[in-house]
């Protein structure tokens, strides 16, 4: 069965086609700038490189037209034909309460989807342009919902609760749901996997850096707690967001400064984290050389976020009861030493071992086991493949149906 991924951004659409019996990707790319001047697709057929070219694209629709142009182009091309897409499998932001899993995707799904648009303004809305822009042109192939929030379904009360007159759970929902899901469901999977246990038998961290990031507790293979809240912007301090803070810091610089919560919002999640603190930029390899070059506040704003993730392992540790394995997956996670040997350092009193060397060189595509023998708690590089879980999924679905 050959499945295709996509994931809808509301200028973008990134895409794979994938073989899901064999899962080997046969064809990958980018579409940028839909709807905006200067739009473009990069594509990419496997065993071959990157290939960039400018296409007017006003629309989704118009970018799924792309998509398959290329996926059949007779040079760069891997299918003869539409035909040969058996299903699509779609990422969405948010779900809700309503999806504790993945769903083939009908008329009440689409209702479902468009209620939580609340919650991700940014995300659900071009999730569902996506959809619809597939539906229009192919609207006999099976479709499949994968939802980020749905892996943290299993979270217990206390956990994703907070602590606000309860009414406003009830009225309008407001409680943490989580967010990466996909990706801390796979590398949970895949540490079991390379452990040699069962999931079930487990207490893992997932730490899933980028520059949007999430840090996650998984019990014998169930989420019990995680760092993102009702939206992405709670947890830890990422590339433009603050994290979680005290509420009054909203407050108290809304009334100094005069602004509308929507300006406060653009500050909290635009303005804010690595870009806030350093001044120098959201993407950490700009900090990097910045501190490298003696940039006070571009070293103020690692040594906080080293801080706050180990501060966020150590409490999870203790709501595991213990802890078999820690992960550091996505953008950062995979590609910044520094950031590994660091956080590490604080969990010595975990009796956690690094092996610094290996952690050196693990970056650009190296992965294993970053621990020396003897660490209380085995540490992975593991890279993610969020697209191979939907995959897997669409599949797993479509095949029932």
């Amino acid at each position: 069965m050959k499945v295709l991924v996509i994931n809808c951004g509301s200028s973008s659409l990134k895409y794979q086609l994938i073989d899901s019996q064999s899962e080997e990707v046969l064809a990958k790319g980018l579409c940028e700038r839909i709807g905006i001047e200067g739009s473009s697709v990069t594509h990419q057929k496997a065993g071959e490189g990157k290939k960039t070219e400018a296409v007017l694209m006003k629309d989704h629709t118009d970018a799924v037209k792309v998509v398959i142009e290329k996926l059949t182009d007779p040079a760069e091309g891997v299918i003869a034909s539409l035909k040969e897409i058996d299903a699509v499998g779609h990422r969405i932001v948010h779900g809700g309460e309503k999806f504790k899993g993945s769903v083939v995707i009908d008329d009440s799904v689409l209702e479902a989807i468009a209620e939580c648009n609340d919650l991700a303004p940014l995300h659900n809305p071009a999730n569902l342009i996506g959809i619809n822009s597939c539906k229009e042109i192919m609207p006999d192939v099976p479709m499949v919902a994968v939802f980020d929030t749905a892996f943290h379904q299993t979270m217990p009360e206390k956990a994703f609760m907070y602590a606000v007159p309860y009414k406003y759970y009830e009225k309008f929902g407001v409680r943490k749901y989580g967010f990466h899901g996909t990706s801390h469901r796979y590398v949970s999977e895949k540490m079991a996997d390379l452990m040699g246990r069962k999931k079930e038998e487990l207490k893992l961290i997932t730490c899933h850096i980028g520059n949007g990031s999430s840090i996650t507790a998984v019990k014998g293979g169930k989420v019990i707690d995680t760092t993102m809240g009702l939206t992405p912007l709670g947890g830890f301090m990422m590339g433009t967001r603050s994290g979680s803070l005290d509420p009054s810091v909203i407050t108290f610089i809304a009334e100094k400064e005069h602004l509308t919560p929507e300006e406060m919002s653009k500050i909290l999640n635009k303005e804010s984290g690595l870009l806030g603190i350093s001044g120098v930029s959201s993407d950490d390899r700009d900090v990097c050389a910045a501190e490298a070059d003696g940039n006070m506040r571009a070293h103020l704003a690692h040594e906080m976020l080293y801080y706050q993730i180990a501060k966020y392992i150590g409490s999870y540790y203790v709501a595991l009861g213990g802890c078999d394995g820690i992960v550091f997956t996505a953008g950062i996670g995979e590609n910044q030493p520094m950031l590994r040997e660091k956080v590490c350092d604080y969990l010595e009193c975990l009796g956690v071992k690094l092996d610094k060397e290996f952690n050196k060189q693990a970056t650009c595509g190296v992965t294993g086991t970053l621990s020396t023998p003897d660490s209380a708690i085995r540490v992975e590089l593991i890279a993610t493949d969020e697209e191979m879980v939907i995959a897997r999924d669409t599949r797993a679905i479509v095949e029932a149906l």
